[in-house]
């Protein structure tokens, strides 16, 4: 690529190819390339509800236009107008995302959370004195990532000069394999054992890989006995992460750990009041409660519920009543839970087992090629309306008998071995983890 610009328009490009014109104007008609720092693009648009839409819906779709570009994993900053001259007169920031919407002053609390977001604050107030390591666990969507974010804000606020590193459990696992093909394995380790504030989310991802928890055993060692802060989030407790080493295991169990709960009917409707108020949507009363009666699972729904009557409301003109509403969460309300691509489960199997997905498809008939290619099939089977035939095209065309014997034989393995036990509910919640 010659320039910003050129890079940009291949990511317009793939955008385009997506969405509708409409969607294009509305969204990316004032969002221009800033900056491309070595591993980040830097993007400006002139709101936090723009900013926001651009990295929920559209995200992952700009990320992998830059990895087909670069050929590796970048990441994609969003700044609003009015944080443009910080930006311009601060230089690039450390590893912590820019979350302004993730502050402790943004988080509704309520009985389901109210022990986690005072742990978060104490932790933020006197980082690495007290409830060190802070584990906070729960299902997708329920805000840990949130208050993982609001602290490493509330700590920089004090201190601009602090040096926090932010990673995703499969981000780092990522970067180990690469700084480890490039022969850049020094620099990896620098990376996250000089940081004074580390920052973990989706600590469950490093389960299973014993290369990967040994990097992270050493990294996290580090920095306690250094004396630092460490926070990590997980969709469920040390305990329930067979796959996790012992040692890694009693490091997190041995802070504090506090789990956060779905919010109860009243934290749900204070959510839907703040996150509408926050885009200037105006909800009656009897709206609020309809929503959150209607929305349970998670926060992230109820996020997906405002921001879609917000489009109804600027790209329609309208009036939003219970009607709009009910068209807003209809899909939400009729499909209840995700249901992943066969492709998702098979790429999720090949990150669990560390087999290629190529592999998984293919013919190889190694002991542990053959497990995660059963593993696939069941929960292909489990988790998809797919028919035997359907699911045996996923698989190089293997017969329906073929597939039906695989997945018997996985329903067994369940039954008398732990280990496939706890693999097959890794996986699916690790499926469910990415959807949210």
């Amino acid at each position: 690529m010659d320039s910003l610009h050129d890079i940009w328009q291949s990511v317009m490009a793939r955008l385009s190819a997506a969405l509708t014109p409409t969607a294009i104007n509305t969204w990316f008609a004032d969002c221009e390339p800033v900056d491309l720092e070595e591993r980040r693009l830097v993007l400006q648009t002139t709101s936090d509800f723009k900013r926001n839409i651009i990295l929920q819906r559209f995200g992952q779709t700009i990320r992998d236009a830059l990895q087909d570009l670069f050929s590796c994993e970048m990441d994609l900053l969003v700044l609003t107008t009015e944080e443009m001259e910080d930006y311009h007169r601060e230089g690039p920031e450390d590893d912590l995302p820019e979350a302004a919407a993730y502050t402790f002053d943004r988080f509704i609390v309520g009985q389901s959370n109210k022990f986690a977001h005072a742990a978060a604050i104490a932790v933020a107030n006197d980082p690495g004195k007290i409830y060190n390591p802070l584990f906070i666990y729960g299902n997708s969507g329920l805000g840990k990532t949130h208050l993982l974010l609001a602290i490493g804000q509330a700590i920089r606020e004090k201190d601009p000069a602090v040096k926090i590193g932010y990673v995703k459990g499969d981000e780092f696992t990522n970067q180990m394999v690469t700084s480890i093909r490039e022969g850049t394995q020094e620099e990896f380790r620098r990376r996250y054992r000089n940081v004074e504030l580390f920052l973990v989310d989706d600590i469950q991802f490093i389960a299973g890989k014993l290369g990967v928890q040994e990097e992270f055993f050493h990294t996290f060692n580090d920095i306690y006995e250094s004396g630092h802060q460490i926070v990590i989030t997980s969709d469920r407790p040390p305990l329930d992460m067979v796959k996790l080493e012992d040692r890694l295991r009693t490091r997190f169990e041995g802070g504090l750990m506090a789990d956060i709960q779905p919010p109860d009917l009243e934290t749900r409707m204070a959510i839907i009041r703040n996150k509408s108020q926050g885009v200037g949507l105006l909800l009656t009363d009897e709206i609020v409660e309809y929503i959150a009666t209607n929305i349970t699972a998670n926060i992230r729904q109820i996020e997906g519920v405002v921001h879609r009557l917000t489009a109804y409301r600027d790209m329609l003109d309208d009036t939003i009543t219970i009607s709009s509403v009910k068209r807003a969460i209809k899909d939400v309300i009729r499909t209840g839970v995700y249901i992943p691509t066969p492709e998702a489960i098979i790429a999720e199997t090949s990150r669990y087992y560390g087999i290629s997905e190529e592999d998984i498809r293919g013919q190889r008939r190694s002991k542990n090629t053959a497990m995660a290619r059963q593993a696939a099939m069941y929960l292909i089977r489990s988790l998809t309306n797919l028919s035997l035939v359907d699911i045996g095209e996923q698989f190089e065309n293997r017969n329906h008998s073929t597939v039906l014997s695989s997945i018997r034989k996985v329903e067994e393995q369940i039954k008398s071995d732990p280990e496939t036990a706890a693999a097959i509910r890794d996986i699916t919640s690790n499926l469910n983890a990415r959807n949210q």
